[in-house]
């Protein structure tokens, strides 16, 4: 009897000790799980608290959308190169439509006045003489008054072709002065007839203003022109 009683306080003390055993390690399995979380918590955290290195993001982001100024000045370029070509087109474009842009201003003025003022417009040439300020308004005779401005005479190749003597303004209009082609002397006029005659000439002068005229007369007047000096 005391044999068994022995053996099941042997029994009981060595199951006590088992138990012990087994709780002492669950809790140090508890614990070191325990543990091994909060180093994984404490690692998140310090994760979480370090920076982000977007660094190398932004920096391309932002070198993608400044404009450096070698890209400022080949823009400028381009558009200064744009807007000459633009302009030189503009030119051309004007160039080609003006029928008489390959003649100078002074044979585009001449035809001009002829084709409003000549007295025929059916000529064979026209003739443009230019005489000084100071000249004779009739080389033939020396008691003639003189020419206040140079002026432009323009005549054909014939007397009834007549002729046109005038002075530009520069602005559009011109003084036109009432000079015949051609003086017939007459020896019972009074000596001082001339010089009278040919002051009036430069007081009734004519203000008129040129019209631009049909372009294509213009051009055949220019193609028969001659140009004395």
């Amino acid at each position: 009897m005391r044999k068994r009683l022995k053996i099941t306080c042997c029994s009981l003390a060595l199951l006590g000790l088992v138990l012990l055993l087994i709780g002492c390690g669950s809790s140090n399995e508890q614990s070191e799980t325990d543990t091994s979380e909060n180093e994984s918590a404490s690692e998140s955290e310090e994760k979480a608290d370090e920076p982000k290195e977007e660094g190398n993001v932004l920096d391309s982001s932002t070198e993608s959308d400044e404009t450096t100024p070698e890209d400022s000045n080949d823009t400028s370029s381009n558009s200064e190169e744009a807007s000459n070509g633009n302009s030189s087109n503009t030119s051309e474009s004007e160039e080609n439509n003006d029928p008489l842009a390959e003649y100078s201003a002074e044979e585009i003025e001449y035809a001009r006045v002829w084709l409003q003022l000549g007295p025929n417009q059916e000529i064979e040439e026209l003739n443009v003489h230019r005489i000084s300020a100071g000249e004779l308004i009739n080389p033939d005779d020396e008691t003639s008054a003189v020419y206040p401005e140079d002026v432009i005479q323009l005549a054909g190749s014939r007397l009834v072709d007549g002729s046109v003597t005038y002075s530009s303004n520069g602005d559009g209009t011109i003084n036109v002065y009432n000079v015949p082609l051609r003086w017939d002397g007459n020896a019972e006029v009074d000596e001082n007839f001339m010089q009278e005659y040919t002051e009036g000439i430069i007081e009734d002068a004519e203000e008129v203003y040129v019209e631009p005229g049909d372009a294509e007369e213009v051009k055949r007047l220019i193609r028969i022109m001659k140009i004395h000096n």
